[in-house]
């Protein structure tokens, strides 16, 4: 579970990175944090779905 909540908390602070990067037009590091939001993202609701917290 704890891994869940490290994987979610990545996640936001990518969802943060997209909004601060968008608007300073630093269009690298906007693609950068929204694969990192989309990986983490993934990975927090997968390992939330089988390890049983969603159940």
């Amino acid at each position: 579970m704890g891994i869940v909540i490290i994987f979610f908390l990545i996640a936001i602070l990518a969802v943060y990175g997209i909004y601060s990067n968008f608007k300073r037009k630093n269009n690298l590091a906007v693609v950068f944090s929204v694969l990192t939001a989309g990986v983490f993202g993934w990975f927090a609701i997968a390992t939330a779905f089988f390890d049983g917290l969603l159940k």
